[in-house]
């Protein structure tokens, strides 16, 4: 074990672990920041999808050793116009049906939007294609996209 400094939604967080403990863990179990899911653990389903420097990354797979001085923001440290969007789209458009995927779907709603101002639905689906959503809330999950993409302007 040795500690970690990691610098997550803005305030700096010191931890003992291992530095193979995936990102995920730590987060979870060590600081009790819940809203990013465990779903495969092999970085698959996105349901643990952060931001590392505002990059989407999978959590899940992520040992803490290589995040190094990385700003991790999590879905409890979203901020800015692009969140305010996707979540007030997200609500207008009551995209959760069980919810667990959501915040993951939700960070890489912010990401898509931050890079792509107007995605096309082919846009969206790329994007979103490696976040799996066992309710299949697919396009109710593109809908508010677009919604969002509009309320900022795209």
């Amino acid at each position: 074990m040795a500690t970690v400094t990691l610098r997550i939604n803005g305030a700096n967080r010191s931890l003992e672990v291992d530095g193979d403990t995936p990102l995920l863990w730590a987060l979870r179990d060590h600081l009790k920041l819940t809203g990013t899911k465990f779903g495969c653990g092999e970085a698959y389903c996105g349901a643990c999808t952060v931001f590392v420097d505002g990059n989407p990354v999978r959590s899940c797979s992520l040992p803490v050793s290589q995040v190094g001085n990385g700003a991790i923001t999590t879905i409890e440290g979203i901020s800015g116009p692009e969140a305010a969007a996707v979540q007030q789209a997200w609500i207008a458009r009551d995209v959760p049906q069980c919810g667990y995927c959501q915040s993951g779907q939700i960070m890489s709603a912010i990401a898509l939007l931050k890079a792509i101002r107007k995605p096309t639905d082919r846009g969206i689906d790329l994007a979103m294609g490696g976040n799996l959503c066992r309710c299949a809330t697919y396009v109710r999950i593109r809908a508010a996209i677009h919604d969002a993409a509009r309320a900022l302007g795209g």
